[in-house]
Parts: C-alpha cells; sequence; structure tokens
C-alpha cells in the first residue's frame, strides 16, 4: 500500500514521544529523506526489510511460452535480537538480507546507527533509528565513574543482602498464602532454594487421606 510521509512522520513522532524526545537535526533528515509515495507492504511496515519487498513478474511455461502474472516474496522471520542500548532482546520480523546486514554491521544497534534514513523505508525502521539515536546522545552526555575492588566488593554484597530480603518476602508470602510447614522450610533451605516448585505439606497430606 502506499503510505503519505506527513502521516508517516507524526506516527513516528508520536510513538517517540513528541519531538522533545528527537535528537537535533533528526526531524529535517526525516522529513528529507522519508518518501512521500512509494508502494511497500503492509506487514513491511511493522519489520525490518532492508529494501527487499513484494516483487511482480511474469510466469513463462516452457513449451508455448505463455506468461501468467505471478509475484515473489521475500523470505521474512520473525527473530529476537539483543540490544546493548536497551538491555533487553527486541522481537522483530526481519528478511534474511537484513539479517546479513545486522551480523555485517555487529549487531542491531549498530545497523540502526549506521544505515541512513533515506534506506529505512519502513515505519518501524524510522521510529527504532530515531529512538536508538536518541538513547545514545544521552549516553554520550554521562559521566563514566570508575569503581575501586573495594567498592565493587561492597556493592556485591549489597546485592546479595537485597536477593535474600526479596527472597525471605516472597518465602513469608507463601507461608501466609498456603500455609507452609516448619519442614517444607527446613528442606527448601538445605537444598538452596526459596521453595519454588514445591506444594505444602498439608496438600500431600489431604491427597493421602483421599487415596
Amino acid at each position: 500500500m502506499a503510505f503519505r510521509s506527513k502521516e508517516m512522520m507524526k506516527k513516528i513522532v508520536k510513538n517517540i514521544g513528541g519531538e522533545k524526545n528527537l535528537a537535533s537535526g533528526v526531524k529535517q533528515r526525516l522529513e528529507k529523506c522519508v518518501p512521500k509515495a512509494k508502494v511497500i507492504m503492509g506487514r513491511a511496515q511493522r519489520g525490518l526489510f532492508a529494501g527487499r519487498h513484494i516483487q511482480f513478474g511474469n510466469r513463462v511455461s516452457e513449451k508455448g511460452g505463455n506468461t501468467s502474472k505471478r509475484t515473489w516474496k521475500p523470505n521474512v522471520q520473525e527473530k529476537r535480537l539483543f540490544s546493548y542500548i536497551l538491555d533487553r532482546q527486541i522481537r522483530v520480523k526481519v528478511t534474511t538480507h537484513a539479517l546479513r546486514c545486522i551480523d555485517k554491521a555487529g549487531g542491531i544497534d549498530e545497523y540502526l546507527l549506521k544505515t541512513p534514513y533515506h534506506e529505512m523505508d519502513t515505519e518501524l525502521g524510522l521510529f527504532w533509528k530515531a529512538k536508538i539515536e536518541k538513547l545514545y546522545e544521552e549516553l554520550g552526555k554521562m559521566e563514566v565513574v570508575f569503581f575501586t575492588p573495594e567498592e565493587e566488593t561492597k556493592l556485591e554484597e549489597q546485592f546479595k543482602e537485597v536477593k535474600l530480603e526479596e527472597r525471605a518476602a516472597r518465602r513469608e508470602a507463601r507461608r501466609k498464602m498456603y500455609g507452609w510447614s516448619p519442614k517444607s522450610e527446613l528442606k527448601a533451605d538445605s537444598e538452596g532454594t526459596d521453595g519454588e516448585g514445591s506444594l505444602p505439606t498439608d496438600f500431600h497430606e489431604g491427597m493421602v487421606a483421599n487415596a
């Protein structure tokens, strides 16, 4: 389907959260590079296709040379790509050509940063590119702090204490909800777990009585 650049720009700016979240000069480059009239597959708006879209041609018979119209669709795969700036997996539909481009660039972040706007011919690609550029611009303004080995040891101990407190809170919540017995708690402590995946003793006693 053909799309209009104004509608596409409004969607991108809205998804990012407004013009204030755009990096300097990004809006002007978007307006210059966004295609104003181009035939693009509808599902390509929700993925990274790297210029690979539906193609049209003719099927020619071997004997009579008769022609009939046909189409070629790109090889689209649903993948999870890790983003370092977001520190999480991004689930996106990509073509095999786009996957090769991402591997060659060194990751999804590098691919979005290196690819110019006029080659990002899909709405999702332009949205992620503008968002990643804004995050990296904010990251460049942050100050880098280095910790000494003693400070790192203290931080590790604090993280361990927080994990133990969370485990104790979950154990207390399960005790109030299911009515755990002391035996199950001792067993969970000896196994080094917080009792996940185990059932209370009252449940086992009820099963034996019913049997």
